[in-house]
């Protein structure tokens, strides 16, 4: 698996398990570990910290409208 999909698959369990189990419980406790460990993978094979963390990317434009010449059209 790509070491970025690995990280973002790992965060998701982890993140599922705080809110079902709570941050105490072993399986959540395992469950961060392992994000923690595929995050390092990831930061090993040379990404970045967010393309790990979709949130942290910066906004992308939305393209400028393009005018629908047919509807201005009257003929």
């Amino acid at each position: 698996m790509h070491p970025i999909r690995a990280a973002r698959t790992a965060q998701h369990h982890a993140v599922r398990a705080i809110t079902t189990r709570g941050l105490a419980h072993p399986i959540t406790l395992t469950l961060l570990a392992a994000a923690a460990t595929a995050a390092a993978r990831a930061w090993d094979a040379g990404h970045r910290v967010t393309d790990t963390h979709p949130a942290l990317q910066p906004r992308r434009e939305a393209p400028p409208h393009m005018r629908n010449f047919r509807a201005s059209h009257r003929g």
